[in-house]
């Protein structure tokens, strides 16, 4: 049952095998000139029809109009991993372009160009090998955002670092650019980035390492024409992606390893570590929004000697971030998230996502309802709005009673005039091994 200012209301099913990771921006995108909603996503072998369509890379086209959707498959069989989730960028020639890679089983960017206005039917496929920079160790994810005209596809790939193919053509051709930071790689790989564009700059938020291996921070910076800056605008890097890339380390640190949140709250206190970056999002006015997630008055991670099996951590905290321009970063407890979504990964949530043209709403996953810290049988979406920047929420629950989990929200930017939520529901064992279906919830926006 879902409910919104008390109005019963009912998601469509939009995809019936269906889930995505959270580190490819924009994986849902709404044209309101076609009044089409376009959303990728990765069908699993543990899925409907498994068997035929796992591991295929898939577009949904939704018509907003009649609530039909038509699933359109960019590529069989690529790999049946969550992180493969296409990109997507709608041109300026009324043309889609989506572009994916492997989970770091290969060395290939893959991009497709759709007919004009019409994501329904897609051009060839072509590919950008990486091979000869990262010595065959592969490639893992594709964000996709302009500057000064410039497209950029930003990725994990040479040292597990970030890195960017650039493209002048609005993604017909890409080349390489170069690393945008780096640092010596501990554990699994180095960092881990979520980006925003507006015209003239692209903000971005990033860890260290896997906060399974790293006692992770998070810090902030952006770029424009000058450089790669910290938040207060210093330069720390004039020619980025040109040469010498800095260390992460470098940016400005929005939440700390190690702090603690401060006095006048149920939170205060509490030990902050492992953090995660899970939204980020940019305002008309220039406000900055991000979403952390942490675990609260936690150890450090390590194998337990007896079992090798990674112990679980029971309590993750969200945070909320907010960035007014020419100020500080101001940071305040936004809601609990619960304990490790999986065994084996036990910093994944059921995440959170800023409503991209409202910043002072949200949604987030969790189960544990926010407005009793009460448990609960499944992850549900609560919606939260603030009218103090972040420092209180009220919590509005959209599902209730689920007999699955609820996961990783998404508000489509595209229409302002609606909020386009979409999430995936069902059992989740593996980033690999799912039985998910993706629905969609058209709701009023409501000040």
């Amino acid at each position: 049952m879902l409910r919104r200012n008390d109005t019963s209301t009912t998601p469509i099913v939009v995809n019936d095998n269906a889930a995505w990771c959270w580190f490819q921006d924009e994986r849902a995108l709404v044209d309101p000139v076609s009044n089409l909603l376009v959303v990728g996503s990765i069908a699993s072998t543990g899925g409907v029809d498994g068997e035929q369509r796992g591991g295929n890379v898939e577009v949904t086209v939704v018509d907003l109009a009649s609530g039909t959707a038509d699933i359109v498959v960019l590529h069989e069989r690529l790999e049946s991993d969550d992180h493969d989730v296409p990109a997507l960028w709608r041109r300026r020639d009324g043309r889609w372009l989506a572009m994916y890679t492997r989970h770091k089983t290969d060395d290939l960017t893959r991009w497709r160009i759709s007919e004009p206005h019409d994501p329904r039917r897609w051009g060839p496929e072509h590919t950008f090998d990486w091979s000869a920079h990262t010595g065959g160790l592969g490639v893992t994810y594709s964000n996709l955002h302009e500057l000064d005209g410039r497209l950029y596809c930003f990725a994990r790939a040479v040292n597990d670092d970030q890195c960017a193919l650039v493209s002048n053509d609005d993604g017909d051709t890409w080349s390489y650019a170069g690393k945008l930071f780096t640092r010596p790689k501990i554990g699994y790989v180095n960092g881990y980035t979520r980006y925003v564009s507006a015209p003239g700059r692209i903000d971005l938020i990033t860890t260290d390492h896997h906060p399974r291996d790293y006692d992770n921070s998070v810090y902030h910076g952006f770029l424009d024409a000058d450089g790669l800056h910290r938040t207060d605008g210093a330069v720390i890097d004039p020619h980025p992606l040109r040469g010498d890339a800095p260390s992460q380390v470098e940016l400005t640190t929005l939440v700390a390893a190690g702090s603690r949140m401060p006095d006048g709250g149920s939170w205060a206190g509490d030990l902050l570590s492992h953090c995660w970056t899970v939204d980020l999002r940019r305002a008309p006015d220039g406000t900055v929004a991000a979403i952390v997630s942490a675990r609260a008055d936690d150890g450090p991670a390590h194998p337990d000697e007896a079992t090798e099996r990674l112990r679980p951590v029971l309590d993750h905290r969200f945070l909320f971030a907010r960035l007014t321009p020419g100020g500080s970063w101001q940071v305040h407890p936004l809601a609990l998230a619960g304990p490790g979504l999986l065994p084996h990964e036990q910093d994944y949530t059921g995440l959170a996502a800023i409503d991209p043209d409202d910043i002072d709403s949200l949604y987030v996953s969790t189960p544990i309802d926010p407005r009793d810290d009460q448990p609960l049988a499944h992850h549900e979406i609560f919606h939260g709005r603030t009218d103090d920047d972040g420092a209180t929420w009220t919590w509005t629950p959209v599902t209730a009673d689920s007999d699955v989990d609820n996961l990783r929200p998404i508000v489509a930017p595209g229409d302002p005039s609606i909020v386009s939520l979409l999430w995936f529901r069902g059992d989740m064992a593996s980033s690999q091994d799912y039985r998910c279906e993706a629905v969609l919830l058209r709701l009023p926006r409501t000040g």
